[in-house]
């Protein structure tokens, strides 16, 4: 009865923040298909503007009430949201997916770095960063990466990083609550952005089901797990996790764009799953003394 008691608890937000991750990652490969109908902006703002009905029809968050500082938190966390997303996708128009989500990891890797304190965790963020270092330099098929992907993708990087921490701050409290108006933040905030780019094809019929598809995807339903993982994982923890979110984004990217990396490219993501095991492993009594009673 004790193991089932700490072992089920400590997996169950590890668990749906590998769901929020492959959803996340399916909906990037979908939104890129996007790009030529409404540019990267339009396909940004679809995703947060659809996602933040979605989050707000689920959660109701007009219910809360929450304090001035719970509210800053709040505010920080969607304006965080907005422009990781906008940059992300900045960043799809000229760097594979995989590659992409590799760079935009250096935010959570940084705030792994900054908030451990065992020597078990800096191996596995060293195991991690050496995974990191192989995947940049090369890109696709050994050609340099496009600057100004590796620019916007590094950019989303240090937005994830705080939206990490003000998500951790904001949704302690009131959850999937958070998650919704942190989305429609971020949607207030990029969707003049996306109406300026695409204007009226915005709504045209043959955008709004993948829009849909992708802000369910991409938004909707990972926002709402992240919450729920990231307020029950240590800070340190559910950074160095997310380092699956490369191997995720490059089999994404090869089985829903054709995008091919090299040996070395994947022999670089194997690092990057060993060291999320082991900090999933030897994480778990830290993990179990964050969870609540």
């Amino acid at each position: 009865m004790r193991l089932r008691t700490t072992v089920l608890p400590a997996a169950a937000p590890i668990g749906a923040l590998f769901v929020a991750m492959i959803c996340f990652q399916t909906g990037a490969a979908l939104a890129k298909q996007l790009f030529p109908l409404v540019g990267a902006s339009g396909a940004a703002t679809l995703r947060l503007a659809l996602a933040a009905l979605m989050l707000l029809a689920v959660w109701r968050p007009w219910r809360v009430r929450p304090s001035p500082s719970e509210a800053r938190s709040i505010l920080l966390y969607g304006l965080a949201m907005g422009w990781m997303n906008l940059f992300f996708y900045f960043s799809l128009r000229s760097i594979p997916l995989g590659i992409a989500v590799a760079l935009e990891f250096t935010g959570p890797l940084a705030l792994a770095m900054m908030t451990s304190r065992r020597a078990i965790d800096f191996l596995w963020i060293v195991l991690a960063a050496l995974g990191l270092l192989a995947l940049l330099p090369l890109g696709a098929h050994g050609q340099p990466l496009a600057l100004p992907g590796v620019a916007c993708a590094l950019a989303a990087g240090a937005c994830w990083a705080l939206y990490i921490l003000f998500g951790q701050k904001a949704g302690v409290v009131h959850g999937g609550q958070t998650a919704a108006l942190g989305t429609l933040v971020g949607a207030i905030t990029i969707v003049p952005i996306g109406i300026a780019h695409a204007g009226i094809h915005l709504f045209s019929p043959a955008v709004l089901p993948l829009g849909c598809a992708v802000a369910l995807l991409s938004s909707a339903l990972p926002y709402s797990l992240e919450m729920y993982a990231m307020t029950r994982i240590p800070t340190r923890t559910f950074g160095v996790l997310m380092s699956f979110d490369p191997a995720l984004g490059a089999l994404s990217g090869l089985c829903f764009l054709g995008e091919s990396l090299t040996w070395v490219q994947w022999t670089a993501i194997a690092c990057i799953i060993a060291a999320s095991a082991g900090s999933a492993t030897t994480g778990r009594r830290a993990l179990q003394q964050a969870l609540p009673d």
